[in-house]
């Protein structure tokens, strides 16, 4: 099989592979689409190091080709999505359903403890607990299942109800499918605040309130004026200085959420009088759960999250490089690379 391996920082390599064989609880999975993600991106850069060889790619559908011997719920030709997060299922996190704080967690190319080969290949060795039916559902939006299940995830830990305000601040390919999930649960209204001139008019046919141009105003300001202070303060960049007005355009006893990746020596202050007085909570949200991961496949099966307007392009495994030069310059949205596509 070909499979696009990470060799080292800056350097990925299109290699020919045995195909992998699944062990007793696995299946194999022939890779439809995976998406392209800013994880991908940080490894490829070296900000976030990992052992090389390594082959990437977390946000990943497909059929499976071959089942382990004791695998049951899933046959040959079955098409899924893949959940790339693989709990030990014996720590205190797992035990309270906490499985993305897993003390020893395994990533299927992604970020973890342990991370093994993932999707950026023709095929991926995935254990049957992690993969969830999708039906005739495509696989360009079925890869999505991942990113969007991190965006459940985050919507739960923004403790937003139906009626809750809430401002965005970013709109890049999580952005908006976190504003589709957040308008899922009936939160209204809801501001985003995007630099992008065509990113912030597809916040706006995706169903944002108010888009704020942050160039041409202070978006602090722009949120006060427009809806008021808010029930949730949402930051999708990973910056300081937007975490910081994601936390100003909060209102008292509402939630800041940082949803966006920070740099990990990143520091910022804060005054801890203003959130012992308006009851602030200041919140992180960290990848994904089994609960949202099913949740994900159901909303996109059921067709309540436009996946199709989320996605840019469509690329092959020699691609990868040059897609993440394009998402250093945010052009573009959502990458998806297809395996069986040549140059």
């Amino acid at each position: 099989m070909r499979a696009a391996a990470l060799t080292d920082v800056g350097k990925i390599e299109v290699q020919d592979r045995e195909r992998p064989e699944p062990e007793a609880d696995e299946v194999l999975v022939e890779v439809g689409a995976t998406g392209v993600c800013m994880t991908d991106f940080h490894m490829y850069h070296g900000s976030f190091e990992v052992p090389t060889p390594l082959v990437l790619g977390h946000e990943s559908a497909g059929t499976v080709a071959a089942v382990g011997d004791d695998v049951e719920r899933f046959e040959v030709d079955d098409r899924v999505a893949m959940n790339p997060v693989v709990p030990c299922n014996a720590c205190s996190a797992c035990k309270r359903g906490d499985t993305h704080l897993c003390e020893n967690n395994t990533s299927i190319g992604g970020a973890g403890e342990t991370i093994v080969d993932g999707a950026f290949a023709e095929y991926v060795r995935v254990p049957a607990t992690n993969v969830e039916d999708v039906g005739d559902l495509p696989f360009e939006r079925a890869a999505l299942a991942e990113p969007l299940a991190c965006c459940v995830h985050g919507a739960d830990r923004s403790g937003v109800e139906q009626g809750d305000s809430v401002a965005l601040v970013g709109a890049g390919p999580i952005g908006l499918m976190l504003l589709q999930t957040l308008r899922n649960r009936g939160a209204a209204p809801i501001a985003v605040s995007e630099l992008d001139p065509d990113r912030r008019e597809l916040a706006r046919r995706l169903g944002a309130d108010v888009v704020i141009d942050p160039t041409e105003r202070d978006p602090v300001e722009a949120v006060r004026e427009e809806i008021g202070l808010v029930d949730a303060g949402i930051e999708v960049v990973g910056k300081v200085a937007t975490i910081q007005q994601a936390h100003q355009m909060t209102a008292k006893g509402g939630n800041t959420l940082i949803f966006g990746v920070p740099d990990q020596d990143a520091v910022m202050e804060i005054n801890p009088f203003d959130v012992y007085f308006e009851e602030i909570d200041l919140r992180g949200t960290y990848a994904l759960n089994q609960e949202s991961f099913e949740r994900a496949v159901t909303l996109l099966r059921e067709g309540r999250i436009d996946a199709e307007a989320l996605v840019s392009e469509e690329i092959g495994l020699d691609e990868i490089p040059a897609a993440f030069d394009r998402m250093a310059n945010a052009e573009g949205l959502k990458k998806l690379v297809i395996p069986g596509r040549c140059e």
